[in-house]
């Protein structure tokens, strides 16, 4: 691992190009902790649990519950900004700003972290849930009929839509 990470040193430097060393990190996935030092020009990885990389949230067991709890956190706040800053109350301008401001929060990248626990389904769900209780007039109403009233899909629907695309892709590309 070592010499394949001198050789990318040699390379970066062979085409002037710079490696921030201090976002470089050594992650173990899975059950086994490889104990060996990693060093980028004579500077020691850190071994961590976790790390960001490309916005998601990766662990060494690879479960993306705590990528899950960050996007939803964030994506609850965001909500909660639409409801309490918009003076609108216009039912489908604030959907609009929900499919605008959150949505893209909760599914960036989802064929890579997708959700597979109940857990983390309902956290994900639980943000669309909340956000159309909050609607006038809409809190009496079941979250399917929510759903139906406003032309929202569930957003595990629309995550096994782009899974299904994100398949179908892959298979044209592969031939």
């Amino acid at each position: 691992m070592q010499q394949a990470i001198d050789a990318l040193v040699d390379w970066a430097t062979e085409w002037q190009l710079s490696i921030s060393v201090n976002k470089c990190c050594v992650l173990n996935v899975g059950r086994i902790n490889h104990d060996t030092c990693l060093y980028i020009n004579g500077n020691a990885l850190p071994v961590v649990e976790t790390t960001r990389d490309f916005g998601i949230i990766v662990s060494c067991d690879l479960s993306p519950s705590l990528h899950v709890s960050d996007i939803v956190a964030k994506a609850h706040k965001r909500a909660a900004a639409i409801h309490r800053t918009f003076v609108s109350r216009n039912i489908h301008l604030l959907v609009r700003a929900f499919t605008v401001y959150v949505r893209p929060l909760l599914e960036h990248d989802s064929v890579i972290w997708c959700p597979f626990t109940v857990h983390d389904i309902e956290a994900v769900e639980s943000v669309q849930r909340r956000f159309t209780k909050r609607l006038p007039g809409l809190n009496g109403l079941s979250y399917q009929e929510r759903l139906k009233h406003v032309n929202l899909d569930s957003l595990e629907l629309r995550r096994l839509y782009t899974d299904l695309y994100s398949t179908i892709v892959i298979e044209c590309c592969l031939g």
